[in-house]
């Protein structure tokens, strides 16, 4: 059977429950897709052996779960600095490895930050190791999705990379592989002036395996809002990328669980023809 479009929207648990809990709660839900971070607490990925990932993989099996990763932004994926690069290897190999031991579809990685006076160095450094991750993860049967992420305010003095169009390609341009695709976050091409008609437009979209979703303002500043609480179009996004033939996964990422559940509802009725 086909999957329908709510079948093919996930939630992103992010840090909200321990990893098998996360499980048994889509299972009762009948969520089929949910994203994790492994960073803190029960969850974090030193807390994980083959021990207790045989369940996991288990649970997933029995309830029909695909589960994916995400690393975390705030781990500087263009790190130069000495002894700290070799930690941010270090710490992307472990996630690469997690996922071989869990089962994990995905994991969705960075391309770090900048300190607005290095940004070419920053840039190729962080190209360098997500070659070097890609290259790993091939070895482990593992699939890293390069996400676009937020621009902050002019005059901070921190940056994402990859919060424009431009930037984002630069990097994929430059990896080409089987274990390499991309996470579109919706949300964060609202942001900047190409919007989300130009990421649409750009994009190549066979490589994208992940559209994630939060609301927010047109050239606003990051939030993640619950759907209705911003300007984001969602219908006219839905209808967009399944009339171009977008057959990936779709993920919630905003507010409560309880939140993320009912949009996903609310969601499933978006598409190509509808009236909602």
């Amino acid at each position: 059977m086909t999957p329908t479009l709510r079948d093919r929207i996930g939630i992103d648990i992010g840090r909200k429950l321990r990893l098998e809990d996360a499980i048994e709660w889509a299972a009762r839900h009948d969520v089929g897709l949910i994203d994790v971070q492994l960073d803190t607490g029960a969850n974090a990925v030193t807390t994980f052996d083959a021990a207790r990932a045989r369940p996991v993989r288990d649970a997933c099996a029995r309830h029909g779960i695909q589960l994916g990763l995400h690393t975390l932004s705030a781990v500087n994926v263009a790190e130069y600095a000495p002894l700290v690069g070799e930690a941010v290897d270090a710490y992307l190999k472990a996630y690469i490895d997690a996922a071989a031991l869990l089962g994990a579809g995905w994991i969705v990685v960075h391309a770090g930050f900048h300190f607005t006076a290095d940004i070419p160095m920053r840039m190729q450094t962080g190209l360098d190791r997500l070659r070097r991750m890609v290259a790993y993860a091939e070895t482990r049967g593992a699939r890293l999705l390069l996400e676009n992420l937020n621009k902050e305010p002019r005059d901070a003095e921190v940056h994402y990379l990859a919060a424009t169009l431009e930037e984002w390609r630069w990097y994929y341009d430059r990896i080409d592989s089987p274990a390499f695709g991309l996470s579109f976050t919706a949300n964060h091409a609202h942001l900047v002036p190409e919007g989300v008609d130009g990421f649409l437009a750009a994009m190549p979209l066979d490589r994208v395996a992940e559209v994630r979703l939060a609301d927010c303002f047109r050239n606003g500043i990051e939030e993640h809002l619950v759907p209705g609480q911003g300007d984001f179009d969602f219908p006219g996004l839905f209808a967009a990328l399944e009339t171009r033939g977008y057959r990936g996964h779709y993920t919630n990422a905003f507010g409560s669980l309880d939140d993320m559940l009912r949009a996903r509802d609310r969601f499933g009725a978006y598409g190509p023809g509808s009236a909602a």
